[in-house]
């Protein structure tokens, strides 16, 4: 059974700050914040409010192609005409999830250097590295299962179901 971690909502918002505050503090400024789905739609809404910037969204949880991949094209398109696009995540795990948008915007032409990434939790033994985070894990320690707050609404089933998905990350 793995260990179950609530992050309150407090604690959540303070991550928010956190990152906006790291943002803030380099000389490179996103234009658009880009949640992904389903975890980085609520960090982003609220990166959003706190940071003024517009978001827009991706879903990639679902693996529906035409609403994961056909918007990395227009986001890709976007950065080609200038823009800078910061996408957010709840979570940095495996990786899986930023290595699949990196490739699939590299893939649609996206412009080297206009797309960063930023997670409220970012795991140093990850396949990836992001640019931006509140808080790091090493999960060759940390095994905890992180159950943000829109989590905490779903059935303990669900969240149990979510977190054996990948066994290596709670064993």
């Amino acid at each position: 059974m793995p260990v179950f971690t609530h992050i309150p909502h407090d604690d959540f918002v303070a991550s928010v700050h956190a990152l906006n505050a790291a943002i803030v503090a380099q000389d490179w400024s996103p234009d658009f914040i880009i949640g992904i789905g389903r975890g980085g739609l609520a960090p982003a809404v609220y990166l959003s409010h706190a940071s003024g910037l517009p978001m827009l969204s991706v879903d990639y949880s679902s693996q529906v192609k035409d609403f994961a991949d056909a918007p990395l094209v227009k986001l890709a398109g976007r950065t080609r005409a200038g823009e800078r696009l910061l996408f957010l995540d709840d979570i940095n795990d495996s990786g899986r999830t930023i290595t699949h948008l990196r490739t699939a915007l590299a893939a649609a032409g996206a412009v080297e250097g206009a797309v960063r990434f930023a997670t409220l939790i970012d795991n140093i033994s990850s396949a990836e590295r992001v640019d931006y985070s509140a808080r790091t894990i090493d999960r060759r320690v940390t095994k905890d299962w992180f159950v943000f707050p829109w989590e905490a609404v779903a059935p303990e089933a669900a969240i149990e179901e979510d977190a054996a998905e990948v066994p290596d990350r709670i064993a």
